[in-house]
């Protein structure tokens, strides 16, 4: 079969395309025939070696298909069966995975397959987020960054469905509109505007009680400078690049503030919290509360093309690649 690796950290000319043999499912796994592959931007941290992975590695933790095989012990799902995973194990860029039977979930007709690959890690990144990390509550007002990126958008959705107000940073106004359409209340430039002291504005100089940034060292003090007393800024992405040197007294100076920087795969490390997580995701994506925005499509043989568009921000909403194309 056709899968992506990569032998050393780098830019995207360090992904290629090669022909690799799986292996029969071991006990617990069942083997997918995938149809559709998510495209994140931690992707690119595992590329890049920001987040270190034993080499030669494949790449990407999100895919949708069809059960193939099945290893010994699997009882939960059978050959035949549409599934996705949004958590691992690294190397869904690929035409077929073996992946834990544990670790998948049996999708709904109402869904596709592409749209199972698109929401998947980004929607179960959402669901920590507004439910568990902080639980965002009807009259919350709240501010996202990158409104109009995968993440995002789906997050100013389902904020909304909770009854929050949302603020989100776009870097254009075309992408502000379309944060707007999917459920932002207020937009900024981050480019052109003070996001903090629009927050301020928006908010009658109070701040927001919880700050989510995926974007890092470009945006943390606006972040915190956004936040009232005793608010939580949530870092959980780097896409400007990690923060670093960070004085723990600010937090202090600006208000008692909080700080936490936290990950999917410790939110879903536990089976249990896997299946609340998917469940509570597909329930409200089947609800028809949470649409699903494809953007760009790509080919196997094309995501050195995709990871250069996602880190240069000519992305919105999600992007899947197409096994076979």
């Amino acid at each position: 079969m056709k899968a992506v690796r990569f032998s050393q950290p780098g830019g995207p000319e360090v992904l290629s395309l090669t022909d690799v043999d799986l292996p029969d499912p071991e006990a617990g796994q069942v083997r997918v025939r995938q149809t559709a592959v998510g495209l994140n931007f931690i992707d690119t941290y595992h590329r890049s070696g920001l987040y270190p992975v034993p080499l030669p590695s494949g790449v990407g933790l999100e895919a949708a298909g069809v059960v193939e095989a099945l290893g010994e012990g699997v009882s939960s799902l059978a050959v035949g069966d549409r599934i996705a995973y949004g958590a691992g194990p690294l190397g869904a860029y690929a035409e077929a995975c073996n992946v834990p039977a544990s670790r998948a979930a049996k999708l709904p007709d109402g869904i596709s397959d592409e749209t199972a690959a698109a929401m998947m890690l980004k929607g179960m990144t959402v669901r920590y987020l507004l439910r568990a990390t902080y639980k965002v509550e009807a009259g919350d007002t709240i501010l996202f960054h990158a409104a109009a990126g995968g993440v995002g958008l789906l997050a100013c959705q389902w904020a909304n469905a909770l009854g929050a107000t949302v603020i989100g940073t776009v870097g254009s106004e075309e992408k502000a509109e379309l944060a707007r359409a999917h459920g932002c209340h207020h937009t900024i430039l981050y480019n052109q505007e003070d996001v903090a002291a629009k927050v301020r504005e928006i908010t009658d100089g109070q701040g927001v009680p919880v700050v989510y940034d995926g974007i890092g060292a470009a945006t943390v003090t606006a972040s915190l400078d956004s936040l009232r007393p005793r608010g939580l800024l949530v870092s959980f992405g780097n896409a400007s690049g990690p923060i670093t040197d960070f004085d723990i007294g600010v937090l202090g100076a600006k208000g008692s503030l909080y700080v936490t920087r936290p990950s999917l795969m410790t939110y879903v490390a536990a089976d249990e919290d896997l299946r609340e997580t998917a469940g509570d995701l597909i329930d409200i994506v089947s609800s028809g509360k949470l649409s699903i925005p494809i953007n760009q499509r790509y080919g196997l043989s094309e995501v050195r093309r995709a990871h250069e568009d996602l880190e240069g921000r000519r992305t919105t909403g999600a992007s899947v690649i197409i096994p076979g194309h």
